[in-house]
């Protein structure tokens, strides 16, 4: 693999890596404002930037960075103020030797590839790389840090033909780093998040897969055994950013689809999924896809059914099944919620907007049950 390819997108190694780390060491300030977002307590930031100060002398490749760092403090710091508890499930199936890709459904900015690796690491096997959006890279420090843990950098505002070319030189990279490195790599089933429940991958992601190496005659079926899909299914009970996502949807309705966001607005968001509340959250690692596959289409859909039979439901998406559809099929599922406490915190909003964030909880329920309906 020819890494000086990828030099303006890969995470950091080597000098880059050093470079970068030696220039965060001496912005304590920064290391101060992010464990600052990540808690929202004043009290805890001088004690944490020490701690990670002192981590960060013995840390020299992004492995050690998401180990000792990431994992060591970040993830912990964020599940300690912000959930109710974490579980894992699946995964024992996976070979510590091998790369995957894996491929999980989207609802939060950063938190889901970090909360893969922070499972990952639960079931000791190694953790991967992350594809991120230069969207979020609102500073060199910022990319610094992201890059630093492993983080590819995605170009999303580029004209048509430069898109298609990038979108070709990502995939490229993606298949050499799971097959010739054997390096795993996290990527969103689809480019930004699910706003409305309804996980699905978009098969355009699998066809730049092929197209990346169908010149040196590799068939399709050939591709997607070399890749080692793996299924990843991220579930929180609640969704610190359900409202915010529900205006911005039906803002796009009522407005031909489109929609402005303000400055900073993917940084709040970003701030809300890491400091809010989200109840309990839970990891499914799938196994990896097997069998022939000819079409783009047939992959996402194979993602798709293993993401929605493993996502864990919680109570808060059979109770919004439940009012939404008139009845109390699975009220047995709810029975220990506070079912006016959930509700009337969507009772200020109109009613088109309360109906799609109540929606975006109850769409994991119906399409569990379109997956069993498939089987």
């Amino acid at each position: 693999m020819d890494r000086t390819k990828y030099e303006d997108i890969q995470p950091y190694r080597g000098e880059r890596f050093e470079k970068a780390k030696v220039n965060l060491m001496d912005k304590k300030e920064f290391i101060g404002a992010f464990a600052y977002m990540l808690t929202g307590n004043f009290a805890s930031i001088e004690p944490m930037v020490g701690a990670i100060e002192k981590a960060l002398v013995d840390v020299h490749s992004y492995d050690d960075f998401q180990h000792k760092v990431t994992a060591g403090f970040f993830i912990p710091a964020i599940l300690e103020n912000s959930t109710t508890g974490f579980s894992v499930s699946g995964g024992d199936n996976l070979d510590k030797n091998k790369g995957y890709l894996f491929i999980s459904n989207h609802r939060d900015i950063i938190l889901d590839c970090t909360l893969l690796d922070y499972a990952l690491k639960q079931k000791n096997l190694p953790l991967c790389e992350m594809a991120v959006g230069d969207n979020l890279m609102v500073n060199q420090l910022v990319e610094d840090l992201f890059r630093m843990n492993g983080g590819i950098i995605i170009k999303r505002n580029l004209p048509m033909r430069e898109k298609y070319l990038e979108s070709i030189r990502i995939s490229e990279y993606f298949v050499e780093t799971v097959s010739e490195e054997n390096k795993s790599i996290w990527v969103a089933q689809k480019s930004g998040r699910s706003k409305d429940g309804r996980d699905l991958t978009q098969s355009a992601i699998i066809k730049m897969l092929y197209l990346s190496k169908k010149k040196e005659g590799c068939s399709f079926s050939e591709l997607i055994k070399k890749c080692n899909i793996v299924p990843v299914a991220i579930s929180y009970q609640y969704d610190p950013n359900d409202i915010n996502k529900g205006r911005e949807e039906v803002t796009k309705e009522h407005n031909d689809g489109k929609y402005e966001k303000k400055k900073y607005e993917d940084l709040i968001s970003m701030v809300k999924g890491l400091r809010c509340q989200k109840g309990q959250v839970h990891v499914s690692i799938g196994n990896p896809l097997e069998g022939e596959y000819n079409t783009p289409e047939e992959v996402a859909a194979a993602i798709d059914r293993e993401i929605h039979l493993n996502y864990r439901l919680f109570d808060t998406n059979y109770l919004a099944y439940d009012v939404l559809e008139g009845g109390d099929r699975f009220k047995d599922h709810y029975a220990t919620l506070d079912r006016n406490e959930f509700l009337s915190k969507f009772a200020h909003l109109s009613e088109d907007v309360r109906s799609f964030v109540l929606n975006t909880y109850a769409n994991p329920v119906r399409m569990m049950l379109e997956a069993k309906q498939g089987q």
